[in-house]
Parts: C-alpha cells; structure tokens; sequence
C-alpha cells in the first residue's frame, strides 16, 4: 500500500500532511455489488486560509478556485474514478498539487501593443466604404 505523506506540489512547494484531511465514501455508478460493500471514494479537504502557503498563491488560487471554496474556506475533492481506494487517493492529492501549481504561476502582464499605421488606415476606409453603402440606403427622392 501506498504511503501518503505531504503533498509535494513543485520544486518550491509542499503541502503538509496535516493540512490535509481524507474521508472515504460509496462510490455511485457502475462496479456491480463492489459499490454496495466498498468505500472506495475519497473526498480530500483542504482549508485554503489557513494554510502553510504563501499568501500570494493562496490569494490567486482563492480567486481562481472561488466557485469550488465552500463558506468556510474549505476545498473539498472528490475522486471516484476508480474501484481502488488507493487509486482514488493518488487521484484526488494529483489533482490538488495541479490546482495549486497552476495558481502558483504568476500570470504573465500584459504588454498594450498600438495598431499598426497600415491597419488604422485600413479600417478606417473600410468605415467610410460601410457608411457610404448605408447612406445610399436613404429613402428616394420622387422628385428627382
């Protein structure tokens, strides 16, 4: 059997032991009587405030993740993919260290760049030709 120790997240980066908690439950769907008998999935909490990373990724994985963070603060992840419950671990610490990885990347700044002098004078004669065509849609003169 597997041992779970911290969770290491990169080279920089390590989630404790502790600050992770584990719970096992039924697993729905198919696997015939294997899910009646068997608790097999594993649902992983976190509680992202009160951890051990630094306060810039925590701020940035709060932002990123809000719509999965309950009330409290906790992160709760769910594996069930498979009929192992050691599988279903590695799963659920997998996909934790890639949640956090991800919101340990400083998103790159964005360099404005200004429109070339050949495109503003495309588009602008493609705004003259637009409003020439429109303008002829005018209603006609009987008179003329």
């Amino acid at each position: 059997m597997a041992e779970f120790g911290d969770l290491r997240i990169n080279d920089e980066l390590t989630l404790p032991a502790w600050e992770l908690s584990e719970s096992f439950v039924r697993a729905s769907g198919p696997g015939g009587q294997n899910v009646n008998k068997v608790s097999t999935a594993v649902q992983l909490t976190w509680h992202v405030e009160a951890s051990s990373l630094p306060p810039e990724v925590k701020s940035r994985f709060a932002r990123q993740f809000a719509s999965r963070i309950t009330k409290d603060g906790r992160l709760i992840v769910e594996a069930a993919e498979h009929r192992s419950q050691v599988l279903n671990r590695e799963a659920a610490r997998k996909r934790l260290a890639q949640m956090i990885d991800k919101a340990s990347r400083k998103p790159k700044r964005r360099i404005r760049t200004k429109p070339t002098y050949g495109s503003v004078k495309r588009r602008l004669k493609a705004k003259k030709q637009r409003g020439e065509v429109k303008a002829l849609r005018g209603n006609v003169d009987p008179t003329e």
